[in-house]
Order: C-alpha cells, then sequence, then structure tokens
C-alpha cells in the first residue's frame, strides 16, 4: 500500500507540473488581478477537482461491481492515457505566448477569481475522463476501489493545493520561470519520459 501511494504521488505530481487549463486560468488572474484574484481561482479549482474525485470514486465502484473485465479495461486505458499525455509532453512547443493565448478565449465564459477556477475544472470532461482511467492504475490489490481511489484523489487535490500555493508565494520568480522557453522545454521532456515510463508499467504488470 505504501509502495502504490508512492508511486501514485510521484506520477500526480509530474502531472500537476504540467501546466494545463486550470493553470492558465490561474496565471492569468495573478498577471491580471493579483495574488487575492488567483487565491480564489485556486479555491475555484480544487472545488471542480473534489466534484470530480468524488465522481470518479463512485463511478469506478460501480464499474467494479458491474464487471471486473470493465474494470481491468480502465487500467489499461490509464496506462495509455499515462503514456499519450507523456507524448504530448515531448512534442510540446511551448512559447510565452502561449499560456495566455490558451486562457484568453474563455475569459467571457468563465469570468473571473471562484468562477474561473470552478468553471475551468468542471466544464472540462477530461478531468473526469483523466480520474477515472488514472486512479484505477494505482489501487493495491484487495483494496476497497471506492475508498482507495477517493483517498488517491484527496492526495492528487492535496499536491494541487501545495503547487498552487507555492506559484502564488512565489508568484514572480515562479511565473517567469513557467515562460522560460528553456526551462519548460526540459521539464516537459523529463515529465514526459517518466510519464510514459508509468504507464508502461502499468500496462505490463498483472
Amino acid at each position: 500500500m505504501v509502495v502504490a501511494f508512492a508511486t501514485f504521488a510521484l506520477a500526480a505530481t509530474l502531472i500537476v507540473l504540467l501546466p494545463g487549463p486550470d493553470t492558465l486560468v490561474v496565471v492569468r488572474n495573478l498577471l491580471r488581478g493579483g495574488r487575492s484574484r488567483a487565491a480564489w481561482t485556486v479555491l475555484g479549482v480544487l472545488s471542480g477537482l473534489t466534484v470530480w474525485v468524488v465522481a470518479a470514486a463512485l463511478g469506478l465502484s460501480a464499474v467494479l461491481r458491474a464487471s471486473h473485465d470493465a474494470y481491468t479495461a480502465l487500467r489499461i486505458a490509464g496506462a495509455v492515457y499515462l503514456v499519450w499525455i507523456g507524448v504530448q509532453s515531448l512534442r510540446t512547443r511551448f512559447s510565452p505566448s502561449a499560456m495566455e493565448a490558451a486562457a484568453t478565449p474563455r475569459r467571457g465564459l468563465l469570468g473571473t477569481g471562484y468562477v474561473a477556477g470552478l468553471a475551468t475544472d468542471l466544464l472540462n470532461p477530461k478531468v473526469g475522463v483523466f480520474f477515472v482511467t488514472f486512479l484505477p492504475g494505482f489501487v493495491p490489490h484487495g483494496y476497497s476501489v471506492g475508498w482507495t481511489s477517493l483517498l488517491l484523489g484527496v492526495v492528487f487535490i492535496v499536491l494541487t493545493a501545495i503547487y498552487f500555493a507555492m506559484l502564488l508565494l512565489v508568484s514572480g520568480p515562479v511565473t517567469r520561470w513557467m515562460t522560460s522557453v528553456r526551462i519548460r522545454r526540459r521539464l516537459d521532456r523529463g515529465t514526459g519520459l517518466v510519464l510514459i515510463g508509468f504507464g508502461i508499467r502499468l500496462a505490463i504488470e498483472p
């Protein structure tokens, strides 16, 4: 159990570090409204993640009750997902303007602050798919799928909260670091290789 949680924590940390829509909207609000608005945005993001984690945990329990083969298929899907995002990370062509460009189209729809963070996650079905396919790969044999998935989801949310807290704490250096093409490419490449390794491991393990 400890090994499974340690492995999950490492994989989850790498995924949290990959800038997605939630990171983009937080940084956008940090740049435009300061730490206060960004902090509310983070709370919205964490609320959205909580909703998806609970839904995924309940859904995984239902899938396991219905079919063990279907649950195994989800584990394989999770492995494929890890490899896919690892490959995407290796192929990333990051530019300083990419962060703002990715977030801007949603500005009118999502608003700012808490609503922006909440909507960014709740309106993105990929977040739900991620948890449903990712969590099963780290549930140890013999443990409750629903409760263990919920606990793993909580770990992911805590790691996300720590990441954003550090970002807000040292907002100046971090935002400059995130817009450095050289550093982003190195991080993307390293993270991509590790995620591919995790995916292969999940795919071949019995």
